[in-house]
């Protein structure tokens, strides 16, 4: 028996440890009064699409920073985002994969996909345990169009894009004096360029301009001396080129070294067009390069901000980055307002929002069959080794250079 006049080592151990119990005590409690709120973040970082998927992650990353320095989710008592990464790996499997991942996880949300084919895969099998989905890029409109109460997209579709980009060229080309009566479409031939493609064979023509031939590649491609080759031989006013960054850098050199110069290129949602990496790198086959893509709004000052911390890790600033930034703070907003983690109570707060605090050139968000109606493209085109906002005239800093002189 112990003598309590004489303890123990052990007992002396014992009670030193109770005290510091007691003592962390208040601190365990506030802890366990807030715990972080998983979120899943899917982006492809390997793969074809790996650059764009890293840069999706980096506004990921930065925007949970700035809403965990900023006191995190205040109606959840100052509870921090945890981020739960997954890589797609550049394939809807991929993509899938990873919900599963995320699902057993416990994650509130997912925010991302980048490419269609991952964000219909991904949303599709979040849908089966009501887990709420935030597209951030995949422009295909069968992401919304299937009537899943989970998912919802941020960026606007091709659908609004194409229109828009198509009533800027009509536009562009009466004010030139219609220079331009024939295209060349050029498309990668997965879901997102095939769907461009299609519509654009079907609106071109009503809007005056002849369809001379569609070009459809594989993504990857190695080479694109064949696609240049059929472009020369149509000689078209315009090209208009759908593809993912590393084809359109191939075919933009491509078309300089073999000196294909139409009167303009056109580009609608191009991976490489409103890209400052294809700018710097290679300025003489980007120059006067026009494009009808996502964009950040140049006159608010968070996304300037955000611009300079971007660059000063030495990375490019792209539509990418500042989407994935905007769409996880929509999710926050949504948490905010649901004060909990509960699926089913965030699905509604995504469903009711009208988010501003974005850094977009977008009215206020309101979802309808979960498509955001308030997100628009804008037109940019690369003049003097910088990338310009031409269209429309409220966000323009340039007026357009077309047609091009050869």
């Amino acid at each position: 028996m112990t003598d309590l006049l004489h303890p123990t080592r052990r007992t002396l151990l014992q009670g030193a440890a109770a005290g510091a119990a007691l003592v962390s005590a208040p601190a365990m409690l506030r802890a366990q009064g807030a715990p972080a709120v998983k979120i899943g973040i899917l982006q492809p970082v390997t793969g074809a699409l790996a650059q764009d998927g890293q840069l999706g992650q980096l506004g990921a990353e930065l925007a949970i920073k700035a809403i965990n320095d900023a006191g995190g989710i205040k109606s959840m008592g100052g509870a921090r985002l945890q981020m739960v990464f997954g890589d797609a790996r550049s394939t809807p499997e991929g993509g899938t994969q990873e919900v599963e991942r995320m699902q057993a996880e416990g994650v509130a949300a997912i925010v991302g996909g980048f490419a269609s084919p991952i964000c219909l895969a991904a949303s599709q099998a979040a849908s089966r345990y009501e887990l709420p989905y935030i597209v951030d890029v995949g422009v295909t409109d069968q992401i919304v169009t299937r009537g899943l109460k989970n998912t919802f997209r941020f960026a606007p579709g091709f659908g609004i894009v194409t229109a828009s980009a198509l009533d800027n060229l009509v536009r562009l080309n009466d004010a030139a004096g219609k220079p331009a009566k024939t295209v060349v479409l050029v498309h990668e031939d997965g879901l997102f360029g095939s769907g461009l493609a299609k519509l654009m064979q079907t609106e071109l023509p009503k809007r005056g301009f002849e369809v001379l031939d569609t070009i459809a590649h594989p993504t990857p491609a190695r080479d694109m001396s064949n696609v240049a080759l059929q472009i020369r031989a149509k000689n078209p006013d315009l090209v208009i080129p759908s593809d993912y960054y590393n084809e359109f850098v191939l075919l933009a050199r491509t078309m300089q070294q073999q000196r294909i110069r139409p009167k303009g290129i056109y580009s609608v949602l191009n991976g490489a067009a409103s890209n400052f990496r294809f700018v710097k790198e290679f300025p003489d086959a980007a120059a006067n390069i026009m494009d009808c893509n996502h964009w950040y709004d140049p006159r608010k000052e968070e996304a300037l901000a955000l611009r300079k911390v971007v660059e000063a890790q030495g990375r490019f600033f792209t539509y990418n980055v500042a989407l994935n930034y905007s769409c996880v703070k929509l999710l926050a907003d949504a948490l905010e307002r649901a004060g909990s983690a509960d699926r089913g109570k965030v699905t509604e707060a995504i469903a009711g929002s009208t988010f501003s605090g974005h850094i977009m050139p977008y009215g206020p968000t309101r979802f309808e069959n979960g498509q955001n109606q308030g997100a628009a493209p804008v037109n940019t085109q690369v003049q003097g080794g910088d990338i310009k906002v031409i269209f429309p005239d409220a966000f323009a800093d340039a007026k357009p250079v077309f047609p091009v002189q050869s």
